[in-house]
């Protein structure tokens, strides 16, 4: 007998649970606060014809949505047309750029013109990378987590040494390469997984086999064409979405959730998934129904939020690439500010998204969508003030690489989003942006539990709980939470 079953939020997590629940016959009903899917990564379109995706922007790991539609009998294919970019993207060094190419033996090249060796060295490290990932991504990251003994198998056991879950990321790279630059391109990918490379495993040099090896994509016409199209499968199976729909109480009884009160009104569900900010779930409940204690959370060590701003420019500007990565300053500065001294960064490190420079539908003609980023730790103040000294800064360096004067009075749209923004559109805890950080004390069955410790039928997907940050994992998270329903109903998973 099918079960109803209500996803809140309509996230990469809650588009996967609701696909992977409808198909095995479940009744499907996801909520979503906003009047569009995709949670942090949502689209708007301004009256002057920009198009500019809210959120993610790096398109890593491909094999990992082409999974999700092949679960489906589809193809990404089906959906839309996903460009290979070349270079990836270029990062901005103090004296010199650094253009990474779409084809690894130019990246070779590349590694072994900045330094005597490093071309061997990168393919040792891209070697075993690919080892990780492979393990890493189709074993390591599948399982829900309730207990260590889910890592016991012949498979994991052999692989223990070889994932260098004890090692640290900056030591692991600094065993391959001495070049400070090249460290730091090597280092740049684990930055959003929430800490200094020195804190984070060497596990997750993975980040650079699914970035630099499987290539950097761009989905034509923006990466909102990702959440269309897992939204497209879920309708595909049955799932029905209800868009400006809030979430205000979850009901129980019995040590079970019995409904959700949506809009003033009490709907009735046999299971609920949470998509949502997981601490914000849980206000909804009874505090002796919750997981963990605000104590819990405020001791938990979280991805950086960030600063960013949506422009519109009123004419094209050379020499800038789709991805550019602005790191002329020190990388360790930056960081401790966003993890140590929790304060706005002296000189900072950003990233520059310039999707026009690839599809012609995200500008009107003739002009330019820019996406500016800057890493910030959640929590502080961000007001108007200091959102405009720091575009200033920002434009400035865009300026002194691509030898435009005057961006500024250039800007025919600017939005900006910061931590109070994450706050209120996502409930978002501190205003994080990505999520608990992949610490190791907060790896696997460290990480927040999927399913609710006192209510039956509650569960937990999305990037504060398994497998982590990331829209990759947060497409595997739904599919984790949703079979481990389907084997508490129907004793099968998908």
């Amino acid at each position: 007998m099918k079960k109803k079953i209500a996803i809140i939020g309509s996230g990469f997590s809650g588009l996967s649970a609701a696909a992977y629940a409808a198909k095995a016959g479940n009744e499907v009903h996801v909520f979503e606060k906003h009047d569009q899917p995709g949670g942090r990564a949502r689209q708007f379109t301004t009256p002057q014809g920009f198009v500019f995706d809210m959120g993610p922007s790096w398109y890593w790991m491909p094999d990992i949505m082409d999974k999700f539609f092949a679960d489906f009998g589809y193809k990404t294919a089906d959906f839309f047309d996903l460009i290979s970019l070349d270079p990836q993207f270029e990062m901005i060094f103090a004296d010199k750029k650094m253009n990474v190419p779409e084809n690894f033996e130019a990246l070779k090249l590349l590694f072994e013109k900045t330094e005597k060796g490093a071309g061997v060295q990168l393919e040792k490290f891209m070697r075993s990378a690919k080892f990780k990932y492979e393990v890493g991504m189709q074993d390591f990251v599948q399982k829900p987590c309730y207990s260590w003994l889910e890592f016991v198998s012949l498979k994991i056991a052999k692989s223990a040494l070889k994932l260098d879950l004890l090692t640290n990321f900056r030591s692991y790279v600094a065993r391959y390469f001495k070049n400070k630059q090249l460290r730091t391109l090597m280092e740049f990918p684990v930055i959003f997984l929430g800490a200094s490379p020195k804190n984070i495993p060497a596990l997750y040099s993975l980040m650079n086999y699914g970035g630099y090896a499987l290539g950097t994509h761009y989905p034509r016409g923006g990466f909102y064409q990702l959440v269309l199209a897992m939204k497209n499968v879920a309708e595909k199976q049955g799932a029905a979405f209800h868009f400006n729909n809030t979430v205000e109480k979850i009901n129980t009884e019995n040590n079970k959730v019995t409904s959700l009160q949506i809009n003033g009104s009490n709907q009735e569900f046999d299971a609920v998934i949470a998509s949502s900010d997981y601490h914000h779930t849980e206000s909804l409940l009874n505090e002796a129904q919750r997981n963990y204690t605000d104590t819990y959370w405020q001791k938990r060590t979280f991805a950086p939020s960030s600063l960013i701003f949506y422009l519109g420019i009123n004419q094209i500007i050379p020499d800038l690439k789709h991805h550019t990565l602005f790191f002329e300053n020190d990388l360790d500065e930056h960081i401790d500010c966003i993890y140590e001294k929790k304060k706005w960064p002296e000189n900072p490190l950003f990233y520059c998204c310039c999707p026009s420079k690839t599809d012609d539908g995200v500008a009107p003609k003739g002009k330019e969508n820019l996406f500016l980023l800057m890493p910030l730790a959640m929590g502080i103040n961000d007001d108007e003030t200091l959102r405009e000294k720091y575009l200033k800064e920002m434009l400035a360096r865009i300026e002194k690489h691509t030898g435009i004067n005057d961006l500024l009075s250039k800007i025919e749209y600017q939005r900006s989003y910061c931590v109070s923004d994450f706050i209120a559109d996502y409930n978002a805890y501190g205003g994080n942006a990505y999520g608990l950080a992949n610490v190791l004390n907060q790896t696997a069955v460290l990480k927040p539990k999927i399913k609710n410790k006192k209510l039956d039928n509650l569960f937990y997907t999305g990037q504060l709980t398994v497998p982590g940050p990331g829209v990759p994992p947060s497409i595997i998270s739904g599919k984790i939470v949703a079979n481990e329903i389907n084997k508490i109903y129907y004793e099968t998973a998908i």
